[in-house]
């Protein structure tokens, strides 16, 4: 029940705060400066709404658990909050994350004003820059048929600025292949960390099903982030036009009017079929569409972690 509230206090603090157009928000050069106006918006958002415990659990305390020692309870911020928090230590504190970018040329696709690879690199950012504050050690790969580019998890001074950069570069490569990417960060992580891995996920889903199962079995955390266009999610097209897969250079006329029904069934299809790898797995899942404010993609993220988290310490209690 505590949960639940949390949550919907949450919600209510981000309703009450005025999201940045993502189009409005591509308008800032630098992709480091646009990552830090989405989050200090957003931690502005909450802190101004009468519910701030949400974003507390996530920087310096985390909520009591029965079973916690109360000498760590902080009772000064008891008297403020209405809850009890105590301070975390630094092994629950450090944490390692690889971002997983997608930089197929799928990813350059962009009808709203907003390209999927622009949507991708911002969140991106937006996540590192969160979890840089934290403390937690964020490094990143990039792939589309193949590694694009590699740098290892850490947190020191200069570390940020590189990974900003690394995400700035536009996009190389030709098709997905979602299993090298996959593979490789497998061997990278021999120590428990969070994945995130960020794609349209415009490919077939076979191995990813597979890989996902690795992850869990393994203890890692993953997070799931599917980014699509407005146009690619809804099908908006009206007129008869003529296509080209950004991947293999194949086109097509296509007739939106006959096509959009099996469009869509399939595309639905194939969500589902994501989803549903997502759940078996406990990993988390969220779609976005590039019109959407990145404040979304920053909550459900804080959502999964402070859901997992807690699941973490009942069976730790439990045990």
């Amino acid at each position: 029940m505590a949960e639940t509230t949390t949550k919907h206090s949450a919600q209510q603090g981000l309703s009450q705060h005025r999201f940045i157009d993502p189009r409005t928000l591509m308008t800032i050069r630098h992709l480091e400066l646009r990552a830090k106006v989405v989050v200090e918006g957003f931690w502005s958002g909450l802190h101004r709404s009468p519910y701030h415990g949400f974003s507390v659990e996530f920087t310096e305390y985390r909520q009591y658990t029965p079973g916690d020692d109360p000498r760590y309870l902080d009772w000064k911020l008891y008297a403020r909050s209405d809850r009890y928090y105590i301070k975390k230590f630094e092994d629950e504190t450090n944490l390692r994350c690889f971002l997983v970018m997608d930089r197929s040329r799928s990813m350059e696709f962009g009808q709203s004003g907003v390209t999927k690879q622009d949507y991708a690199n911002t969140l991106a950012a937006t996540l590192g820059y969160f979890l840089n504050r934290q403390g937690d050690a964020v490094g990143m790969l990039s792939f589309d048929e193949g590694i694009q580019e590699y740098m290892p998890a850490r947190n020191r001074p200069g570390h940020l600025r590189q990974l900003m950069q690394a995400l700035e570069k536009p996009c190389q490569g030709g098709s997905t292949n979602l299993q090298k990417p996959m593979k490789r960060i497998m061997d990278l992580m021999n120590k428990r960390g969070l994945i995130i891995l960020i794609s349209d996920f415009l490919a077939p889903l076979d191995e990813l099903e597979e890989d996902l199962a690795t992850i869990a079995a393994y203890g890692h955390e993953a997070q799931v982030f599917q980014i699509l266009d407005p146009a690619e999610r809804h099908f908006t097209f009206e007129n008869a036009i003529q296509f080209e897969d950004q991947e293999t250079g194949e086109q097509m006329f296509i007739d939106p009017a006959t096509a959009r029904k099996e469009y869509m069934s399939q595309l639905e299809a194939h969500l589902a079929r994501l989803k549903k790898a997502c759940e078996a797995s406990g990993i988390d899942y969220t779609l976005l569409t590039t019109d959407q404010a990145l404040e979304k993609g920053l909550f459900d993220f804080l959502k999964a972690r402070m859901h997992r988290g807690r699941v973490v310490q009942r069976k730790a209690h439990t045990a």
